[in-house]
């Protein structure tokens, strides 16, 4: 707790749901447990629920196509067959494509 007070954080006054340990609002203004070491999103109703869950998702989403794109990129880097390359291309741009749009609704989400 001393580290993110240090860091320039502020403890609030909510508490985490899984452990009751207070939550401190990063410079970022994320809330995070310090137990947990975990981000807290707090919702007003069950409607945003949803919206937490679908957002939560793209970003999994983002890191699982960044994941990918490393990969494929050190297989195109060893690869020879000319085939083989244009293949892995194809998936690359695939990838990209789909990081790009997922980014675009990251954005679109963080700036409503």
């Amino acid at each position: 707790m001393a580290e993110l007070l240090r860091a320039g954080a502020t403890m609030t006054n909510l508490s985490c749901p899984a452990c009751s340990s207070p939550l401190f609002r990063l410079k970022n203004n994320d809330l995070w447990c310090a137990s947990c070491q975990k981000k807290v999103i707090v919702v007003k109703d069950n409607e945003q629920i949803g919206d937490v869950q679908s957002f939560s998702s793209i970003g999994n989403v983002e890191s699982t196509l960044l994941a990918k794109i490393i990969e494929i990129n050190s297989r195109i880097q060893k690869e020879e067959d000319l085939n083989q390359l244009e293949k892995l291309n194809s998936v690359l741009s695939s990838l990209l494509d789909n990081l790009d749009k997922a980014k675009k609704i990251l954005q679109k989400h963080t700036v409503s």
